[in-house]
């Protein structure tokens, strides 16, 4: 049994790796059609880059009001 313990840490991290690659997925859906008008080159147009990061912190914005709304209704 001693030996399931040690696995602990290392669930948490594959949890957390997890979550975190589903935030980049939900990202990447969220703001990709809106700011990628054409086909992509080798680099994001200004415009581009502008519109993915404003896109990016609007999202992790709203995350945390999400999580923070959830947390003060327990």
């Amino acid at each position: 049994m001693a030996e399931w313990a040690e696995f602990g840490p290392f669930h948490c991290q594959e949890k957390e790796r997890a979550m975190l690659n589903e935030m980049v997925a939900k990202l990447t859906d969220a703001c990709w059609d809106k700011c990628i008008t054409g086909t992509p080159g080798t680099k994001f147009s200004s415009g581009e880059s502008t519109c993915l990061s404003n896109c990016a912190q609007r999202y992790m914005d709203m995350s945390m009001i999400i999580m923070k709304r959830f947390q003060s209704m327990n």
